[in-house]
C-alpha cells in the first residue's frame, strides 16, 4: 500500500515537474516552408484561396476524421472565412489580403491561440514555387506535444510540409484527371429559371461563379423558393478578342415568378432547342477542352449551330456535393439546329396497262 502511495506520489510530482518545464517554455514560433509544384501558378493560386478546398490539403484536417467544417458565406478573396470543429482542434481562418495569382495574407485562430499564416506562389522552372510562411504561438496542450516531437518550430513545420504535400498530390491527381465524352445531339428540355447576370474578363469567371451561385442559393433559401434542378450557367457572350464575358447564374424554378423593378435577378421562361451534349467529369478547368470536342462533333456531324439559343453549362455535381475536383460533373449544352432528314420518295401504282409506278413528288 505505502509503494502505491509512492508510486502515485512520484507521477503527481512528475506532472507538475512536466507543466512547470512546459509552462516555461516558449509558445511562440515562427516558420518557412516552400514546396515546388508542377501546377500552373494560376491554378494554385485558386485552390488555395478558397476554403471549400482546404479539406484535401490541410493537413491538421485530414488527420481528424470527425471535423467538421462551417462555412457561413463567402469563402474565397479578401474577406473570405471558414470555421471547423473536430476531436483535436476547434478554430477558424479569415482572409485579409490577397493580390491575384501572387500572395495571400490569413488570421488563424485555433484552440484559442492567433497566428498570422502567409502564401507566396511564384513561378519557376517545372511549376510553382509555393511557400507559406506562419508566425504565432501555441496553446498548452500543443506545447506538449512540441516537446516530445522535436520542439514547436518542428512540430509546426511538420504541419506545413504535409500541407504542401497534400495540395501537390491533390493538384497533380485531382485537378489533372478528368475525362470527356460527347453524348451527342439531344433535345433539352425549357422551363422557368432565376437569373443573375454579369460582364467580366475571362480569368474573372471561376472567381465570380464561386461567388454567385453561393448566394443566389442564399436567395432561394432566404425567400422559401424551391429549386427544380441543378444551377447552370448561360454564356449571353463570349468576346475573346477584347476578352469580355457576359454571363448569367441560373437556377430552376417550378413556377413563373415576379420581381420588383430595379432587382437583379431575373425570372426567364427558357423555350425546349435542340443541342449537342457533351459531359466532363473532373475540374472546371477543362471546359474549354470540352467546348473544341463539342465543336469538333458539331462540324464532322455537319450540324449548324443555333445563335439564337446560349451555351449553358449545367452543375451536376460540384465542390458542395463532393470535395475530389476528379469526380465533379459538368454538362455542356452547344445549341444547333435539327438535321434534316430527307424524306424518301413515296411510289404509286399507275391505272394503265403496263403497271409502271411513277414517283410523287413529297
Amino acid at each position: 500500500m505505502r509503494i502505491l502511495k509512492y508510486l502515485l506520489l512520484l507521477i503527481l510530482l512528475l506532472f507538475i515537474g512536466l507543466s512547470v518545464f512546459v509552462s516555461t517554455q516558449k509558445a511562440n514560433f515562427e516558420i518557412t516552408r516552400s514546396k515546388l509544384i508542377k501546377t500552373p501558378k494560376a491554378t494554385i493560386f485558386n485552390y488555395v484561396n478558397d476554403y471549400r478546398n482546404w479539406e484535401t490539403f490541410g493537413s491538421w484536417i485530414i488527420e481528424d476524421n470527425n471535423i467538421q467544417f462551417i462555412y457561413p458565406g463567402l469563402t474565397s478573396g479578401k474577406g473570405a472565412y471558414c470555421s471547423w470543429k473536430g476531436n483535436d482542434s476547434d478554430g477558424n481562418l479569415k482572409t485579409l489580403f490577397v493580390k491575384e495569382n501572387d500572395s495571400i495574407s490569413q488570421k488563424m485562430f485555433i484552440n484559442g491561440e492567433d497566428s498570422e499564416i502567409s502564401w507566396k506562389f511564384k513561378d519557376s522552372i517545372g511549376g510553382t514555387k509555393v511557400t507559406i510562411r506562419s508566425k504565432g504561438k501555441l496553446d498548452f496542450k500543443s506545447k506538449i506535444l512540441a516537446i516530445f516531437n522535436g520542439g514547436i518550430n518542428n512540430t509546426v513545420s511538420d504541419t506545413y510540409e504535409k500541407s504542401l504535400e497534400y495540395l501537390n498530390k491533390t493538384l497533380d491527381y485531382e485537378i489533372n484527371t478528368h475525362s470527356i465524352k460527347v453524348n451527342g445531339v439531344v433535345n433539352r428540355l425549357g422551363g422557368f429559371y432565376l437569373k443573375q447576370s454579369v460582364v467580366c474578363r475571362e480569368k474573372s469567371v471561376s472567381k465570380n461563379l464561386k461567388i454567385m451561385i453561393p448566394k443566389l442559393k442564399k436567395f432561394f433559401e432566404k425567400n422559401n423558393i424551391v429549386m427544380n434542378g441543378k444551377p447552370f450557367i448561360i454564356y449571353d457572350k463570349y468576346d475573346k478578342t477584347n476578352d469580355l464575358i457576359a454571363l448569367s447564374v441560373c437556377i430552376p424554378v417550378k413556377d413563373s415568378l415576379h420581381f420588383t423593378s430595379g432587382s437583379d435577378i431575373e425570372w426567364v421562361n427558357m423555350k425546349p432547342y435542340t443541342a449537342v451534349k457533351t459531359t466532363l467529369t473532373g475540374d472546371y478547368l477543362h471546359t474549354q477542352k470540352a467546348w473544341v470536342l463539342s465543336n469538333t462533333y458539331i462540324e464532322k456531324n455537319n450540324l449548324v449551330k443555333n445563335n439564337s439559343q446560349q451555351i449553358i453549362e449545367v452543375y451536376i455535381k460540384g465542390i458542395e456535393e463532393i470535395k475530389q475536383p476528379s469526380k465533379w460533373i459538368t454538362e455542356i449544352y452547344v445549341p444547333v439546329f435539327p438535321k434534316i432528314v430527307p424524306k424518301k420518295p413515296v411510289y404509286k401504282t399507275t391505272s394503265d396497262s403496263t403497271n409502271v409506278a411513277s414517283p410523287s413528288i413529297p
